[in-house]
């Protein structure tokens, strides 16, 4: 793939009001990211983080929501629990917090106009939980349904550099993919750029484009730290929710859902 640099990113200035200062809107355009300190309060980080352990203690159902497990690097023997996505239709209100409010508002400005959601997601990394590889999202075939996107990280726990929180590019705003397809990262894709941890506390919300670089470190700390990501496309590129999942129940099935004997395997 090409090794592109947005040379000039998109003016956001012009787009719709909401949360995000104009040093937000301007951080954005040239790295691809940025963090909104405190966007939700104690308050309703505690709010969400309750909804979390409802969802957690849904009973899996095939064809409901979607439950993914990973082996613990602090113990082989146990199996916990990695993520849980598609729980939106079945939660009145994470649905109604990732449809509007302030949350919205501040992707809308980032997009430019009207957004749809396009997956969400609870990533718990529980005690022993793996980091994830260096990678752009868009990587994971996300073209197939529209050309770009932004996800919304909603720090759940407070996210550190010995928990695994995320780690950012600090290059300038990529407008392409830098990588192949359904591939990590390799050193030698990042030798212009390092990655940087970028520490959050429950109710900041860290947004990003499908082009940013990024990644994590494992969790080898005794204690869970959960962030709620949600992924939207601009409106003008429809409406994929439905297709993403009915794909992803084909390709990458939770548990529940895998046949004996198949051997499935998360790329990126």
């Amino acid at each position: 793939m090409t090794d592109t640099l947005s040379a000039s990113p998109p003016a956001l200035s012009a787009r719709s009001t909401g949360p995000l200062t104009s040093g937000d809107l301007t951080h954005y355009a040239r790295t691809g990211w940025l963090a909104a300190r405190g966007l939700f309060s104690i308050e309703e980080a505690a709010d969400i983080a309750r909804w979390t352990e409802e969802v957690c203690a849904w009973p899996e159902v095939a064809g409901r929501h979607m439950v993914y497990y990973e082996t613990s690097l602090l113990d082989p023997a146990a199996k916990v629990v990695q993520r849980v996505e598609n729980f939106c239709p079945y939660h009145p209100a994470f649905d109604a917090l990732v449809r509007g409010g302030r949350l919205l508002a501040a992707v809308e400005q980032l997009v430019g106009g009207p957004a749809m959601l396009f997956k969400e997601k609870v990533n718990f990394k529980k005690a022993g939980g793996a980091g994830f590889e260096p990678h752009q999202d868009q990587q994971a075939g996300w073209s197939t349904y529209a050309p770009g996107f932004v996800t919304a990280l909603v720090s759940i726990d407070r996210a550190t550099v010995e928990n695994g929180c995320l780690e950012m590019s600090d290059a300038p705003r990529y407008a392409g993919l830098i990588g192949q397809e359904w591939t990590p990262l390799t050193a030698a894709e990042m030798a212009s750029f390092s990655l940087i941890p970028v520490e959050t506390e429950p109710g900041d919300v860290l947004f990003f484009d499908s082009y940013a670089p990024h990644g994590s470190q494992p969790n080898l700390t005794d204690a869970q730290r959960r962030i709620l990501y949600l992924t939207y496309n601009a409106a003008e590129y429809g409406d994929h929710r439905a297709q993403y999942y009915t794909d992803k129940r084909k390709s990458f099935p939770p548990e529940i859902e895998r046949e004996p004997g198949k051997d499935y395997r998360f790329r990126v």
